[in-house]
């Protein structure tokens, strides 16, 4: 895997902690970037890594009154557009790498939807499942108050990631706003209405992919009057994706959870699945429906795959297989590069994560501007300003590709760093 383009000088590449798979797999996708747009490397080579990471040790007592101390972490990639903007996740397998590769992704989510924003991120290396409630309010608030130095409303704006939600956020605002005395409602996004969280916030992101996914399939005419859609992933994401892409007259023929897949080639009724899923857990048993796996149902034949769960689930191994027209990715970095290489070399387009599911950023934008202003914003009114947004750029991402012949992920990437690029050229260079 190639992680640098000519002319990089090399006392400009550094070599550290952060390089594993999955951040060197973000370089790849900003180098290819970068070959496309012809960057000066003096400006481009400091874009490739972090501007600033912390790690941090997080003890906290245990329910059994025993301490024990888990690795955090937070990191700025890019900050010259604004206030960092990014999740704080909780995962066992969390670590530099993976909260350093987000924090990019984070950087061109927020330049390509033209917020004010840079790209951070941040994480704590445990299993969820395995904490309480009460350890987990005592280990985020300790978590917090670690990365204090780091975050701010104007500094960096943290919001809810994988396994982390409203509740997550009131602690991490209750706990700065304790620190400095006053209460902040702007220290993070994604918390309860009742102290300054935006509405319509919960359903953005999953309400943005399936816009994104509508606007690609009336771009790229996709044949079918209904075009067939199969969803792996039916969280908070994903599920939302269904209901909408439904309401719009696409068929869901297949859906996922941890549990497995359902499948009915003559399309799923999604409000009756929502009702299965409320009452007993899972998708599994819901009637005329028969069984699949994840990964059969990455290779059902479709119209439009919304991989909305985890990482890296289409790669080498499987993107020769899929049967769909194209990829709408709900998920983070769903597919890898290899994977992008073979998929576009078949013909099936790929809807990248940096637009597909930026529209949770751009909420998280809104909130952010409401507690600063102490305004309140109605549901309309936060998505039409959505809608307004993610068809600018999805315009503009269809655009570029026309015009350079690159894929839609490169194309999007590359007009997010046009819009970096120019803020550091203004902003120059210290001292």
């Amino acid at each position: 895997m190639s992680k640098t383009v000519d002319k990089i000088p090399e006392y400009s590449i550094l070599k550290n902690e952060w390089e594993n798979e999955d951040f060197l797999m973000a370089q790849t996708r900003l180098d290819k970037a970068a070959v496309l747009l012809k960057l000066d490397p003096n400006l481009y080579a400091p874009m490739r890594n972090p501007k600033r990471c912390l790690t941090v040790t997080v003890p906290a007592r245990m329910d059994d009154g025993s301490v024990r101390s888990f690795v955090g972490y937070r990191v700025h990639h890019d900050i010259a557009l604004g206030p960092g903007k990014g999740g704080i996740r909780l995962h066992g397998s969390v670590n530099l790498g993976e909260v350093a590769s987000m924090a990019m992704l984070m950087t061109w989510k927020c330049a390509l939807m033209d917020l004010p924003f840079g790209g951070a991120h941040g994480g704590i290396a445990l299993d969820p499942h395995k904490i309480s409630q009460p350890e987990t309010e005592r280990i985020i608030r300790r978590y917090t108050s670690e990365i204090l130095s780091m975050i701010g409303p104007d500094q960096d704006v943290p919001g809810p990631d994988l396994h982390t939600n409203q509740q997550t956020m009131a602690w991490v605002m209750d706990t700065y706003s304790v620190n400095v005395g006053r209460t902040v409602p702007s220290i993070v996004t994604g918390k309860p209405k009742c102290i300054g969280g935006s509405l319509g916030m919960l359903a953005a992101t999953g309400y943005g992919v399936s816009l994104c996914a509508r606007l690609a399939a009336e771009r790229y005419q996709l044949d079918r009057k209904s075009p067939r859609v199969v969803i792996q992933g039916l969280g908070q994401v994903g599920s939302v994706v269904a209901a909408s892409l439904s309401e719009a007259g696409f068929t869901v023929i297949a859906v996922s959870d941890s549990t497995g897949g359902i499948y009915n080639k003559d399309g799923l009724n999604v409000a009756g699945l929502a009702a299965h899923v409320e009452k007993h857990g899972s998708v599994q048993n819901f009637p005329d429906a028969q069984h699949v796996t994840n990964d059969e149902l990455l290779e059902l034949d479709c119209d439009i795959l919304a991989p909305c769960a985890v990482t890296n689930v289409i790669t080498a191994a499987n993107a020769g297989k899929l049967k769909c027209k194209m990829v709408v990715e709900g998920a983070n970095s769903p597919v890898t590069p290899e994977a992008d290489a073979i998929l576009t070399e078949r013909g099936i387009i790929v809807v990248p994560d940096v637009i597909a599911n930026a529209s949770g950023v751009t909420a998280g934008y809104f909130e952010w501007v409401q507690g600063l202003m102490r305004l309140l914003w109605d549901e309309a009114e936060v998505y039409e300003r959505l809608e307004k947004l993610v068809k600018r750029a999805c315009v503009r991402m269809f655009q570029r590709a026309d015009e350079s012949g690159a894929d839609l992920r490169t194309s999007a990437i590359s007009l997010a760093i046009e819009r970096l690029f120019e803020a550091r050229k203004l902003r120059g260079l210290y001292p």
